[in-house]
């Protein structure tokens, strides 16, 4: 078993490699959705809910690094590195806001930028699948920062990402019946 230091840094070393390995996900996910896969419904939900559990893991594993970094002592001389593991709830409610703001951007930037005067009704149709998908960042984060996470909180985190999978294809389907 290697030392909490040592773990810490496999641990960096690994986050930092995820989060390449995520960007170019991130980049083929948003050039891949096209007209025929939002069209295969199946095919749709199995790619929101892998890329939004990549997403979600890839929080996890941040959290975790900083959590091993603030435990190790590896922020001995810094007066404030506990605040975020004593007030996990704010943190992980700010984050989560934080987001999924960007991700309501990132997406509304697919239909050829933003238009300010259509970002309400974005913000609109976009609430219920956020409001999900920011509960499951919330948990995860949390449980991540109180270092309480088990399996079975991992498997109720994952299950909102995919009942929020389920609504979004759901949404998009009557979003193009209703401009059709």
């Amino acid at each position: 078993m290697p030392s909490p230091k040592t773990r810490t840094a496999l641990l960096g070393l690994a986050f930092l490699l995820f989060l390449l390995l995520s960007y170019i996900e991130n980049t083929l996910f948003f050039q891949t959705i096209s007209g025929e896969i939002i069209s295969n419904n199946l095919l749709f939900v199995v790619i929101l809910f892998t890329h939004n559990v990549l997403a979600v893991s890839l929080i996890l594993l941040g959290m975790t690094f900083y959590v091993n970094l603030v435990v190790s002592n590896f922020f001995k001389r810094e007066k404030y590195a506990n605040i975020v593991l004593e007030h996990p709830r704010m943190f992980a409610l700010v984050f989560a806001l934080m987001i999924i703001v960007l991700s309501i951007l990132r997406g509304s930037s697919l239909l050829g930028g933003i238009d300010v005067e259509a970002l309400p009704l974005i913000l609109l149709v976009s609430a219920p699948v956020g409001i999900i998908e920011g509960y499951g960042i919330y948990l995860t984060i949390k449980k991540t920062l109180s270092q309480n996470m088990s399996m079975k909180d991992l498997t109720y985190i994952y299950g909102i990402f995919f009942i929020a999978a389920l609504m979004e294809v759901a949404f998009i389907n009557l979003l193009i019946s209703i401009a059709v």
